[in-house]
Parts: structure tokens; sequence; C-alpha cells
């Protein structure tokens, strides 16, 4: 993607494996583990996306919020919080004070990858490609059209959102709940069946007269794109 990410979190082992998951999908990231060293560097050169620990040494999260959202320059900067504090006030104080998104420690890192993503569709699509391309499926996402093999399929819109959501990390597993979240959105009063029934119209779709199936499940967990779909089309 090109896009840059903040982390501000003063955990190192934390801090080494979300900056090797997301430079894994392409992003450009800075870390740094004090509160008044993020707020410097949002000051000097605001990133893409920031990801915040509430609690850290210099400054807590929460004041980087506010100070943050009370700047101009990056008032509309995207920023996923992480916290130890599971309570519904904190959530509620965490999101009252600019937090987009609010996610509680210890967290999978798939779940926090769709966090991204969702958050990323929604405040810098334009950022994106614009395509997504993997074996002979193929999805243009400004006109929200999908071709296999050079043939226009019809998908509907969630189906559409679905695939786009999948095909952005091939290979990676998302339960029924990260789905939830990454394509309809956490608001969303959906029950988790509802998405085994769009994977199946998805499938449906996409998958004709003995095609191989892009979507693979996994039980117990719930659905990847088949990272070897590709592969397998160019044996």
């Amino acid at each position: 993607m090109g896009l840059r990410v903040l982390i501000a979190e003063d955990e190192e082992a934390l801090a080494v494996l979300l900056r090797y998951n997301l430079e894994a999908e392409g992003f450009s990231v800075e870390h740094v583990a004090r509160g008044d060293e993020a707020d410097l560097r949002l000051r000097e050169d605001p990133p893409d996306l920031l990801v915040l620990d509430w609690m850290m040494p210099g400054l807590s999260g929460i004041e980087i919020c506010r100070r943050l959202r009370s700047r101009k320059e990056t008032a509309r900067l995207p920023v996923i919080m992480l916290t130890a504090r599971g309570e519904e006030t904190d959530r509620v104080r965490g999101l009252e004070t600019g937090a987009d998104d609010y996610i509680v420690k210890p967290f999978s890192v798939p779940e926090l990858m769709a966090r991204v993503a969702a958050l990323l569709r929604r405040t810098k699509p334009d950022h994106l490609a614009d395509r997504l391309e993997i074996g002979d499926l193929l999805v243009d996402r400004r006109a929200k059209r999908v071709h296999r093999a050079g043939k226009e399929l019809h998908l509907g819109p969630t189906e559409f959102r679905l695939l786009e959501f999948l095909m952005q990390a091939p290979g990676r597993v998302f339960s029924r709940s990260q789905l939830l979240d990454g394509v309809w959105g956490r608001d969303a009063y959906i029950d988790e069946r509802t998405v085994d029934v769009h994977v199946g119209r998805l499938r449906k779709a996409v998958t004709r007269r003995g095609q191989k199936d892009p979507i693979r499940t996994v039980r117990g967990t719930g659905y990847a794109f088949d990272e070897t779909f590709g592969e397998r089309l160019a044996g």
C-alpha cells in the first residue's frame, strides 16, 4: 500500500510483532516507545495511521488522542487504540476521546490487521490499490466489478466487499467475528451465521463449471482466500 503507520507502544515484543506484520502488508512502519516521543513525531510528520497504546511512559494514549483531535493537521488521523482495559466505560472513554477503533489486549494479530484494513477502507480509500488480481480472478475496486478468466461476474455489494477483504490478505484466516468487523463494520448487529450465508453466495458466484474454489474453509476457525489459488491455476 505504501501507507505510513506509527506504532506507539512500550511493550517491545508486541511492537516488533506488529511491525513485522504491518510491513509484510506493505506498510512503512515507525515505532516509538514513549508517549512524549509519539507526540513529537505526530507534530513533526503525521503518519497515515496511528496504532496507539493507552498506557505509556511520558504521556498517555488518551492525552495524545486529545491533542491529535485538537489540531487541524491531525484532527482526522485514523487511530486504533490498544489497551488492557476491557471495561465498557474505558472503551467508551477511548472512543469519546477520538479513537476510531479500540482493541483489548491480548488480541490476535489477524484481528488487528482486519481492523486496520477496515479503518483504512473508510478513511483513505484513494490510497488503496485500484485492482486486486490473483490467478484468473480480478477485482476492480473503483469500478466495483469482478472478472474471472476474462468473464465478468455479478456479485452483490456484500459479496464484493467480502471478496475484496479476503483477497487483501491471501492465506490469512479470519474468524467470523473478524469478518463481521472488517466487512460489515463493528457496529453492525448481525449474527455470525450470516457470514456463512454470504460466503456460500460468494463461492457460487465465483466458482463455476469445475473451476477452483478460491475460498478456503478452516474448520472451527473461519475462512481465508486460498494462498495457493494462483499457483494451482498456473500449474
